[in-house]
């Protein structure tokens, strides 16, 4: 039957040479499939099985054992595949034998030496069995190889311990170049030494050798005795005396060393109390070196000292160690208290709330000092946030400030960016606040900013030490830092799985803290009832401006990519968000308001100074206001990671669209008090006269303070002007920013202006067209005028040229302000004349025929005047006035009725020329 694998084939060895217990790693194919598989294993003939680990089938580890042969295969034999080949083989070299005083690169271990002479092992210091220089004099290694003194000295060894030791071995070996005279030397040195082992025999004999002789002759003394009586009564006699003599020399033996032997005893007592105190000197003195370790701050030592008394006398049943065991215990469990106090203790870093955590845990301190260490970091995070709130609020109720060191900790940190962002983006938004030092710009910021920006900076500083901390809870690195795994480390994770929503508890807490503080700073409207005696108590005389808001905005956002960069969840970080939202709907809605405040007081600067396009300063400024806000709030409108829209809510966009529907109404407002303002109010103090305008008639300049109906013209200047280009320029910076209802807001602009236009323009029609349409029927009847009884026409009337200098006056005022507005003031001023005059002409009863041709020659001339003017209202009126005129019966009146149509004309060439030259530039508008 085949085997189901190939025989195992080793195919590389490393090292490939070695000394005996050598660790090799083997290599190969099919070297078993698993550590039972593997059933043999040699190398140069030597079976290294018991060493050997398995460690793939391609990977074997083992050691090399005391093999006979110094070069051979390397054999490995599985169950699976049987004994197989090797394509390497392994070389086995010798040790080189160092002794006890030679320098070496590796621990030699001192065994027990095999006496190879007494076949037995000894336990004896080696130096007593290997001397290092026997000869005494200096050794020089020569360089004779080791393999040709092998073959040299077969079955010999250099070793002078060795039963088969070679004396010219270990002279070739080490002495290859001593002279002969040293050798000499070391002759002699060979021979003081066997002389100092004799003498040492013989002075011991010599010392006792008269003890030796006073014993052989009373011995011989007593058996010559014996021999001379020969009698048994001697022989008793003298036993009894010999009894007598021992005890007598026993008892005065007894009393002369009596004395001594017990100071011997005292002495052995005390040696034998010392050599104890020696002994355990660690116990003893280690009540007093913990006190002084601890003083030192050297927690450490005494911990180690600690967990080495406990594992040598802590179940001891000697009362004296039980005792110092015990005042062992009592120090340590005021160390557990101290250490303690110092995790508990706040301000702390984390790497010294880690080690405080680390030493209670090595001292098996109870309960979990982690945990408590976290609940007491969130109560002091809280702590300095109140305390930082209370601080600020007593300042500005004018309280002075009470200096608490609590407040400090950012002393030693690095400046932060929000300080400095503060100068940076407020003169971006065209702040007039100096960019000084922050100090001094906290002098000038309200109380509120200041506190905010450090509330911010105190949250950001404190609580990445705190979310570090309950990681390294978490992940157990609190009690190894190098990860292993052990059982505190594994309660520890168990614990912090078990308290994962209490410590979330925790972070809301602060983030619920942090939001309410800053809402009851900033925004005191959103908190409850109960919260504002809590988070809030500030005096707010007056809202904060968009532009302080806006830096608010900026701080708080850097707080929340502070605290998004330590991982913390976002669900943890979204009332944030929140705040944030609620913060940028604020800064719109006070940025508008304050916006139409100032939009309010432009009123105070119109000079009345217009241009080329009859347009004072006013539009451009309005323009300009609007856009300058709405650039002052792109940073708050546009979103951040993370951040939601700020027209996402219905409420919001209707707001911000009545606000910005308010702030149009409050300029058009403002136009129509400026062009309505009394006389009087006018503050002439401020007009100029520009120059560089040309003007036909130059009268609005020479003038002090202008007229009631000159105001009302610029006004409508100012109308057209935003009707046509303001508004849709106000509407596209609207759209582009964002806004909502941006067509709503333009209409309903569009419309009140409309509707201010157009009362402004009747207003301006009703004082200049009345006048003229008043002096028509008194000037056509001046002199009891009878249109049935007069004399022939001898050219057109002084009433109708009164009229026509009336309109060129008021077209002259026109034309002044604005040439854009002649055609729809002439318009309207030519529709209200040839309406009197229609009117007039049809309550004449009846026309004699000079009468109705004096009749006709002044409407023609009227029209034909005006004729660029005309509209078809006007015309209308012309043609109903013409009509309730008799025809003209023959040609002798239509002739003469044309001769002094030119009369007229020609006569009133001057009057009638401003209506020819500006007719052109009208006709295009």
């Amino acid at each position: 039957m085949s085997r189901a694998r190939q025989p195992p084939l080793v195919t590389g060895i490393s090292p490939n040479e070695g000394i005996s217990w050598t660790k090799v790693t083997i290599r190969g194919e099919n070297l078993g499939t698993g550590p039972t598989d593997l059933i043999g294993l040699t190398i140069c003939g030597h079976n290294c099985l018991l060493t050997a680990e398995w460690m793939s089938a391609s990977k074997i580890v083992c050691r090399v054992g005391q093999a006979k042969n110094d070069k051979g295969d390397i054999i490995v034999t599985t169950k699976s595949g049987g004994k197989g080949t090797s394509t390497v083989s392994f070389k086995l070299l010798k040790p080189e034998k160092i002794g006890i005083l030679d320098q070496s690169a590796v621990w030699v271990d001192e065994m027990n030496y095999y006496d190879m002479r007494t076949d037995r092992n000894k336990g004896i210091p080696p130096l007593s069995l290997r001397p290092a220089n026997p000869l005494g004099i200096e050794i020089d290694k020569g360089r004779f190889p080791q393999k040709d003194l092998e073959a040299l000295f077969p079955g010999m060894s250099a070793d002078f311990t060795s039963e088969n030791f070679s004396a010219a071995w270990y002279l070739i070996e080490n002495h290859s170049t001593t002279s002969f005279d040293q050798l000499k030397t070391a002759v002699v040195n060979l021979k003081k030494q066997a002389n100092k082992k004799n003498e040492g025999s013989l002075a011991y004999v010599k010392g006792g050798l008269s003890t030796f002789f006073e014993a052989q002759d009373a011995l011989s003394a007593i058996h010559q005795k014996l021999e001379a009586d020969g009698t048994e009564k001697v022989e008793g006699s003298m036993t009894q005396k010999l009894e007598n003599v021992l005890n007598r020399a026993s008892n005065t033996a007894d009393t002369l060393f009596q004395e001594v032997l017990g100071r011997k005893d005292k002495a052995d007592s005390t040696r034998n109390a010392l050599n104890v105190l020696q002994r355990f000197k660690f116990l003893f003195n280690l009540p007093l070196n913990i006190e002084r370790n601890i003083q030192k701050g050297d927690y450490d030592v005494v911990i180690n000292d600690y967990e080495k008394a406990k594992s040598l006398f802590g179940k001891t049943e000697v009362q004296v160690f039980k005792k110092y065991y015990a005042e062992v215990e009592t120090r340590i469990e005021a160390l557990r208290e101290l250490l303690l106090d110092k995790l508990l203790e706040t301000p702390s870093t984390l790497h010294d709330q880690k080690r405080y955590i680390r030493y209670l845990s090595d001292l098996h301190a109870p309960g979990d000092p982690a945990w408590q260490c976290i609940g007491a970091q969130h109560q002091w995070i809280l702590k300095l946030m109140h305390n930082c709130k209370e601080n600020y609020v007593k300042e500005q109720k004018g309280t002075s400030l009470i200096h608490s060191p609590m407040l400090d900790l950012d002393s030693d940190m690095r400046p932060s960016p929000i300080g400095h962002l503060s100068q940076t983006a407020s003169l971006k938004r065209g702040s007039s606040f100096q960019s000084g030092r922050d100090d001094a710009w906290r002098y000038k910021a309200p109380q509120q900013v200041v506190f905010v920006e450090k509330l911010t900076k105190l949250v950001v500083s404190q609580l990445p030490n705190f979310w570090k901390l309950w990681i390294s809870y978490v992940n157990g690195s609190l009690f190894s830092e190098t990860a292993e795994k052990s059982g505190q480390m594994e309660r520890s994770k168990k614990n912090a799985r078990q308290r994962q929503n209490d410590f979330k508890k925790m972070i809301q807490e602060v983030m619920h803290s942090l939001v309410k503080l800053i809402r009851g700073a900033l925004l005191p409207f959103s908190l409850r009832e109960g919260e504002s005696r809590q988070y809030g108590g500030w005096e707010m005389k007056t809202e904060l401006s968009g532009q302080w808001l806006t830096h608010v905005i900026q701080t708080v956002r850097l707080s929340s990519e502070s605290l998004t960069a330590l991982e913390i969840p976002n669900d943890m970080l979204q009332i944030i968000q929140d705040l944030i939202l609620d913060l940028r709907v604020r800064c719109i809605i006070v940025t508008l308001q304050h916006t139409a405040e100032d939009i309010k007081r432009l009123a105070e600067k119109e000079d009345w100074v217009v241009d080329n396009e009859g347009l004072t300063s006013l539009p451009s400024q309005f323009e300009q206001c609007i856009v300058h806000s709405l650039q002052s709030l792109k940073i708050v409108l546009d979103c951040k990671p993370g951040e939601a829209s700020v027209f996402q809510q219905q409420k919001t966009q209707e707001d911000v669209c009545q606000l910005s529907i308010g702030i149009m109404q409050v300029f058009i407002d403002c136009l129509e008090l400026l062009s309505t303002k009394p006389d009087g109010d006018i503050d002439t103090a401020h007009l100029s006269v520009d120059v560089s305008s040309p003007d036909l008639f130059g009268s609005i300049h020479e003038d002090s303070s202008l007229s009631s109906e000159q105001r009302v013209l610029i006004a409508l200047s100012n109308c057209r002007y935003l009707e046509r280009h303001t508004f849709l320029n106000i509407a596209e910076h609207f759209e582009k920013h964002g806004f909502q209802g941006v067509e709503k807001i333009t209409q309903v602009s569009m419309e009140s202006l409309k509707e201010l236009d157009q009362r402004l323009f009747e207003m301006y029609i009703e004082s200049k067209a009345d006048p003229i349409v008043g002096s028509l029927e008194p000037g056509i009847y001046a002199g009891y005028f009878d249109w049935k009884d007069c004399l022939v026409p001898a050219g057109v009337r002084n009433y109708l040229k009164e009229a026509l200098v009336n309109i060129i006056a008021v077209h002259a005022e026109v034309f002044t302000i604005s040439k854009d507005l002649v055609p729809r003031v002439m318009s309207r001023i030519v529709e209200a004349v040839s309406e009197e005059l229609s009117r007039l002409m049809q309550c004449v009863s009846s026309f004699s025929r000079n009468g109705a041709l004096q009749a006709r020659l002044e409407i023609c001339a009227l029209r034909d005047t005006v004729a660029i003017y005309l509209t078809p209202e006007s015309n209308s009126s012309f043609k109903q006035a013409l009509e309730a005129l008799p025809q003209l019966s023959s040609g002798t009146d239509k002739k003469l009725l044309e001769e002094l149509l030119n009369k007229f004309k020609s006569s009133m060439h001057l009057q009638l020329t401003c209506f020819q030259a500006s007719s052109s530039a009208m006709m295009k508008t």
